[in-house]
């Protein structure tokens, strides 16, 4: 019975190292969104939409539009609504159970460095499950909206807007208008622009 998980074992190894191997000398990109491998169509339509986009494992919340790379912060934003890969989870910035900043947007724990910003915006943030919809209004779970990111960025409160360079393009808002810059040149904007 070893010997037969031991085959096994080393058969999956080969042939992950062969898929590999294959995927690179074909140019293939792979890409992984909240824990599921695209269709290789949707990667197409992505990358002719927002430009190359590296293969890897991201994070897409279809709420707001934002993604990362998974365990990471928010990287870059783009249209809401999509059906990219399966349900966000909890975790897909590395945390999940509180153990990271305690505050959840749509369900993601927030990474230590959306919490310093969103900290620096409104001088404290109190842990907790909140909703955030695609014009950046949001609230507490199962409540009506209670503030506006976008406004409270644009107001001063935090600075007048913000402009971001990510390794994947930039961000920016001034309150009215946020977008996502692609390094080719493409963009998405959003709000009153």
């Amino acid at each position: 019975m070893r010997r037969v998980r031991t085959a096994v074992a080393v058969g999956v190894v080969l042939l992950t190292a062969t898929a590999t191997v294959t995927a690179q000398e074909t140019g293939q990109i792979e890409h992984s969104v909240n824990g599921h491998v695209l269709e290789s169509e949707i990667s197409t339509a992505l990358m002719q939409a927002y430009g190359p986009i590296p293969s890897g494992d991201y994070w897409y919340d279809p709420m707001t539009g934002f993604w990362g790379v998974a365990g990471g912060p928010s990287i870059g934003r783009i249209m809401p609504g999509l059906e990219l890969g399966g349900p966000l989870r909890a975790d897909a910035s590395g945390g999940g159970y509180g153990d990271l900043t305690g505050v959840f947007v749509n369900g993601r724990e927030i990474h230590p460095e959306e919490y310093q910003y969103l900290v620096a915006l409104f001088g404290q943030v109190l842990p907790g499950r909140y909703w955030l919809g695609p014009t950046m209004i949001g609230g507490i779970e199962g409540y009506p909206a209670t503030f506006n990111l976008a406004a409270t960025a644009a107001s001063g409160a935090g600075g007048s807007g913000y402009n971001r360079s990510t390794l994947f393009g930039g961000l920016m808002s001034d309150g009215q208008c946020s977008g996502y810059l692609h390094p080719s040149g493409a963009s998405v904007m959003t709000g009153n622009c």
